[in-house]
């Protein structure tokens, strides 16, 4: 008896197994189904993503009307894949079981929901509208920027405000419409905490920037005249090939605005800048756009061609782009470097140069009217300019017609400069063309993120400084992927910061970073 009932208890255990393993296998297949569905709405993306690229480097001016077409099309068909009613059955049928499934896999579960269960707010004629204006509004805007003239522009502009709105209303919101719009950049932050959070940093940073500017500026009269563009791009390849940028998965070219791409974790881009008055205008875009690129190309192998293969926040990615531009492309340790291997490339140009001199030249605090091209000091000022404006724009406050006005006076008030034209003015930044409204603010997030970051990578990463003066970049990369970039949207930005620094996120970090590094350089004293 004893053993028939071991033997029934037996069977009873086999049996479920065998249950849990049917289950297991009908789960494992529905996961490879998401996966085949995900990476053919990966690879439309990409192709959009791919088109963009070509419109912005080398696309012949009269294919714009083709181009058009093109990117609404396959936007179109983009979110048609993704927002078919039987891929949402099959994501909430893996949510009901997420319990049973790998971590991993649950997270993709759950993380495509979410864009998922977004998507499908939008209808598809309207996708289909939003990006046909979107790449008409492109070619406008460089034409009205080229000829510094927003009333070009104006028209496109007001249309992309209103399918904005429109936008906001599709997706639903609690207080400000600019927070739907936000939620699609920087998942979880409000209208209302950027107010709080940039209410301390104007202040802080404007008092910096008076006590710097009253200080006086540094004589730097080497830095004047003619730096040949050709040796400033060759420059630029060589430090990116130094941080680890893998020229074998990806390539540089030129832009009126540098971005960065990816349309696959070995295949992603960059562009830069190119001036012969700015000498470190090309430097900077490459290692800006360079620490976007090799965020995307650090992300983990099992997560191509899904929506895990991605940061959790622009705010995120930001900050590891003016991590590599700023804390050490425009530290000391890095000129103690490179300002030899940059003789090499400008012979003559640097007798008598030291790297401290060059460290005080490319970290000159000066107000100035270009974002792109401003100092670390003012960097936040610029984007909560836009900031404000965006919000008045989108909740109603500000109408179209009044955008240059307003711009000219609120950078009189952050900046104390006069705005001669629209090209130095509301025309300069590519973003509202993309309708990209809420997007500006993840530039401030990124320092934020960044000096936090920062902080805790030279605690952990022995000799960090003495790495640097070496250009012996790997054990930074190599901290950068450890920490953030194989995680790819496994967490949300606030809760990768605060796993990675024990602190939530917050301006301290930053506001002490440049109190320390302003404060000495031009010896502002206590």
């Amino acid at each position: 008896m004893k053993w028939t009932e071991d033997r029934n208890a037996l069977t009873t255990q086999e049996a479920g197994r065998g249950r849990k393993g049917v289950r297991a296998v009908s789960a494992n297949a529905d996961v490879q189904e998401l996966r085949r569905k995900l990476g053919e709405v990966s690879d439309v993306h990409n192709a959009v993503a791919l088109l963009q690229w070509d419109q912005e480097t080398c696309m012949p001016p009269k294919g714009a009307e083709a181009r058009g077409h093109q990117l609404a099309t396959l936007s179109a068909i983009k979110h048609r894949l993704f927002t078919a009613e039987s891929l949402g059955t099959l994501l909430r049928e893996l949510y009901a079981r997420s319990d049973r499934l790998d971590p991993g896999d649950a997270k993709l579960v759950e993380v495509t929901l979410y864009d998922y269960d977004r998507a499908t707010k939008l209808p598809e004629d309207f996708v289909h509208t939003v990006a046909a204006e979107q790449s008409r509004a492109l070619e406008v805007w460089v034409e009205a920027r080229r000829a510094s003239d927003f009333a070009l522009f104006r028209p496109n502009l007001n249309t992309l405000v209103q399918l904005a709105r429109q936008k906001a209303e599709y997706f639903g919101y609690q207080e400000s419409p600019y927070d739907a719009l936000l939620e699609e950049f920087e998942r979880g932050m409000t209208a209302a905490e950027l107010n709080r959070i940039f209410g301390i940093l104007a202040p802080e940073q404007s008092a910096l920037v008076k006590r710097i500017v009253n200080a006086g500026q540094p004589d730097l009269p080497w830095l004047s005249g003619n730096w040949d563009e050709s040796d400033q791009w060759d420059f630029s390849l060589r430090v990116l090939r130094d941080m680890g940028y893998d020229f074998e998965a990806g390539r540089q070219d030129r832009s009126v605005h540098p971005f960065s791409t990816c349309f696959d974790t070995r295949d992603v881009r960059v562009t830069t800048r190119l001036s012969e008055k700015a000498l470190f205008s090309s430097l900077m875009s490459s290692m800006h756009e360079g620490g976007h690129a090799l965020y995307m190309q650090g992300h983990a192998e099992r997560d191509r061609r899904t929506f895990l293969c991605d940061a959790p926040s622009l705010g995120m990615h930001e900050s590891q782009s003016r991590m590599w531009e700023n804390m050490v492309g425009r530290s000391l340790p890095f000129w103690r470097h490179y300002l030899p291997v940059m003789r090499g490339y400008f012979p003559g140009r640097f007798d008598g140069v030291s790297p401290e001199d060059a460290y005080a030249a490319i970290n000159l605090v000066q107000p100035s009217l270009i974002r792109v091209e401003a100092d670390e000091c003012t960097y936040n000022l610029h984007v909560i300019i836009r900031f404000e404006l965006e919000v008045a724009l989108i909740e109603g406050g500000l109408g179209v017609d009044e955008v240059p006005e307003a711009w000219n006076a609120k950078v009189n008030q952050y900046l104390g400069l006069h705005v001669p034209d629209d090209a130095h003015g509301c025309l300069q930044d590519i973003h509202w063309s993309h309708g990209a409204f809420g997007y500006f603010p993840t530039y401030a997030l990124g320092n934020l993120y960044a000096a936090q970051l920062f902080e805790t990578m030279l605690e952990q990463v022995p000799d960090l400084w003495g790495c640097v003066e070496r250009a012996d970049f790997a054990p930074v990369l190599a901290w950068l992927r450890d920490n953030i970039h194989v995680h790819g949207r496994r967490k949300l930005a606030h809760e990768l910061v605060r796993d990675i620094t024990g602190k939530d996120p917050a301006p301290d970090a930053y506001l002490a970073y440049l109190e320390s590094k302003f404060g000495a350089l031009y010896n502002l004293g206590p």
